[in-house]
C-alpha cells in the first residue's frame, strides 16, 4: 500500500536519533559484499522472479537497481536523516523496468524490491544496534527507519509501476511493436504465416540465418550496442540485419548467414566496447533455423552470465559442452575438483599446455608448436600436471580436457 504524502504524519526525530540516523546512513553507503550478494539473492528468489533470475540481462538490471534504491535511501538519510525520501526513478530503476516491459513482463517483477527490502531492514537493524544500546533512543530510532525503509519502497514502487505503463503503451503504437510482436510469435513456434512474419520484420525468413545477442554489462548506452551490432554484422559477413530491441541494454539481432564469425576475429573488432558481450548461435536455415539461432545464442549468454565469463564473445558451438558441464553450478564445482585435483590450481601456463595437449590429441610436437614453445617445455608442464592430477592424465584425457574448457571461460 502507498503511503500518500497528505495522509502520511512524518515523525520529527530527536537530535540525538537524527545523529544516529546520519550516521547509520553512513554506514549503509558502503555495503560489506556479502551483505550485496544476500540482496540479490533474495531479491531474484521465488518463483515469481524466475522469469527475471533466467534472463542475464534482466537479472543484471535488477541488481543494479537495488542496489541504486539501497544507496540512493542512504545519501539522502546522510544528508536529511529520518526524512521522507523521494522516489528512486534514477536510470538503473528505469532501465529495469524498460526492460521487463520489453520482456512481456509485469509489476510482477517488482517483487524484487519488496524480497530486498527484507534483507535490508535485517542489517540495517545490525547498524542500528550496533550505534546505540539506549532502549529509549534505539526504539525511536527503528520505528522511524520502519517507515522510512517502507515508504521509501512504495513510492519507488508506484513511481517505476507508472514508467513500466508509459513504457507498454509506447510498445503498442508503430513498426516496431509490430517486430516484436512477430518475433516472440516466432520464437515461442506460434503459427504466423511467413509473408505476414517477413512484412512485419522487413527481413526474409527462407534460406540462412544467425543469431547473436548484444548486451552491456554495465547497462544502458543504447549507442554502444548499436556500433556493437554493426561490428557483428560485418564480422559475420553480412550487408544487413534484423534489429530487435530487448531492453535498455540487449539487443536481439539476426543475419541472413550461413556462417558465424569467428571468436578470435569478432573479440578483436569489439576491443573499442569492453563493456560490451555477444552471444552467437549457430547458423540455421528457414523458421527453425531463425528460432534455433537464437535459442542456441541465449544458452551461450546464460552460460557467459553464470560463470562470470572474462570472455568478450560466446558462440554456442564453442561452448555447447561448457554450458551443459555448468548448467548446475554445485556439480560443476565438484566435478572440477575431482577431475583436475590440484592442478585445479595450478598456473595458467600449465593449465594450458595441458588443455592445448588433449586438442591436439596428445601431440607433445604440435602442441609445442601451437604454444610457440620448445618440446622440452612442453614435457616439463605435461609431467607437473600428472603429479597434481588425482589419475593420470592418459586415463582421463576426456575429463580433464572438458574441465579445462570450463576453467577457460570461468573468471578465477
Amino acid at each position: 500500500m502507498v503511503h500518500d504524502a497528505a495522509t502520511v504524519r512524518w515523525p520529527r526525530l530527536s537530535p540525538e536519533v537524527a545523529e544516529l540516523f546520519r550516521r547509520g546512513a553512513e554506514a549503509a553507503l558502503d555495503p560489506r559484499a556479502e551483505w550485496i550478494e544476500e540482496l540479490h539473492a533474495a531479491a531474484l528468489g521465488g518463483d515469481r522472479m524466475r522469469p527475471v533470475a533466467a534472463d542475464p540481462v534482466l537479472a543484471e538490471a535488477t541488481k543494479r537497481a537495488n542496489l541504486a534504491n539501497l544507496l540512493h535511501w542512504a545519501a539522502q538519510n546522510v544528508r536529511h536523516p529520518g526524512r521522507r525520501v523521494p522516489a528512486n526513478t534514477g536510470p538503473e530503476a528505469l532501465d529495469a523496468a524498460r526492460d521487463m516491459v520489453r520482456r512481456g513482463l509485469d509489476e510482477r517483477g517488482l517483487d524484487a524490491y519488496r524480497t530486498a527490502q527484507s534483507v535490508a531492514w535485517r542489517r540495517w537493524m545490525e547498524i542500528c544496534f550496533e550505534l546505540t544500546s539506549d532502549p529509549v533512543l534505539l526504539r525511536e530510532l527503528l520505528d522511524a527507519s520502519a517507515l522510512s525503509i517502507s515508504t521509501f519502497i512504495d513510492d519507488t514502487v508506484a513511481a517505476v509501476s507508472r514508467r513500466m505503463e508509459a513504457e507498454r503503451a509506447e510498445l503498442t503504437r508503430g513498426a516496431s511493436a509490430e517486430r516484436r510482436a512477430a518475433v516472440t510469435l516466432l520464437l515461442e513456434g506460434a503459427p504466423i504465416g511467413r509473408a505476414r512474419a517477413e512484412a512485419q520484420l522487413g527481413y526474409g525468413l527462407a534460406g540462412p540465418h544467425t543469431a547473436a545477442i548484444v548486451w552491456s554489462v554495465a547497462g544502458g548506452a543504447f549507442e554502444r550496442l548499436e556500433a556493437a551490432a554493426e561490428t557483428v554484422m560485418r564480422a559475420a559477413g553480412a550487408t544487413h540485419r534484423l534489429t530487435v530491441v530487448a531492453g535498455a541494454a540487449a539487443l536481439w539481432v539476426w543475419f541472413p548467414t550461413g556462417t558465424a564469425p569467428r571468436e578470435g576475429h569478432l573479440t578483436q573488432l569489439l576491443a573499442a566496447h569492453p563493456d560490451v558481450r555477444v552471444a552467437v548461435g549457430r547458423p540455421g536455415t528457414d523458421v527453425d533455423g531463425f528460432r534455433r539461432s537464437h535459442l542456441d545464442a541465449a544458452a551461450a549468454q546464460r552460460m557467459l552470465t553464470r560463470l562470470t565469463s572474462p570472455q568478450q564473445v560466446a558462440r554456442y558451438e564453442d561452448v555447447q559442452l561448457v554450458a551443459l558441464l555448468t548448467a548446475e553450478p554445485t556439480q560443476a564445482e565438484e566435478f572440477l575438483a575431482d577431475t583436475l585435483g590440484g592442478l585445479l590450481h595450478a598456473d595458467a601456463a600449465t593449465q594450458e599446455t595441458v588443455l592445448t595437449y588433449v586438442r591436439e590429441q596428445c601431440s607433445t610436437t604440435r602442441t609445442a608448436q601451437r604454444l610457440y614453445t620448445h618440446r622440452n617445455t612442453v614435457l616439463r608442464r605435461l609431467a607437473r600436471a600428472d603429479e597434481l592430477l588425482p589419475r593420470p592424465l592418459p586415463e582421463n584425457v576426456v575429463s580433464v580436457g572438458a574441465a579445462l574448457e570450463v576453467l577457460r571461460w570461468r573468471r578465477t
